[in-house]
């Protein structure tokens, strides 16, 4: 379901990045994978941080992760997120080894602790963005 109106921050979407977008637009989760030495890594990046190949392709993954930790923002530091104070913040570990920074989908999950299993869902705020959100698996 896409959203009427969207006015929290939106991602840059360059040359580097589309590749992530389409993929979530889709519903799949992806990270960028060395074809040289085959190494995950998000956020992506022009070269490869563990063997500076230049030779990145685009990954999708499972979608499951395990829950590192999280924040819950009492401050709204921009206006879009004013009426959703406190929010939440977390960082997961892909299951294929990547971390990235994400939103659980919904409120905090009522029994939320580190170590939790989580799976991918995504939301679509416009036409071109579907983020991607965290739930209990």
């Amino acid at each position: 379901m896409t959203t009427l109106t969207y006015d929290k921050p939106l991602p840059i979407i360059d040359e580097l990045t589309k590749p992530f977008w389409d993929h979530a637009l889709e519903h799949r989760l992806s990270v960028q994978a060395c074809t040289h030495c085959r190494h995950l890594q998000f956020p992506p990046s022009p070269v490869c941080p563990k063997c500076l190949s230049d030779e990145q392709e685009w990954l999708v993954v499972s979608g499951q992760a395990t829950l590192l930790s999280w924040v819950k923002f009492h401050r709204a530091y921009w206006d879009g997120f004013m009426q959703d104070v406190p929010y939440d913040a977390c960082l997961v570990q892909l299951r294929e080894g990547p971390i990235m920074v994400s939103n659980f989908s919904g409120p905090t999950p009522a029994n939320v602790h580190v170590g939790m299993p989580l799976k991918v869902t995504f939301e679509h705020v416009t036409p071109e963005v579907a983020l991607s959100r965290f739930t209990p698996a």
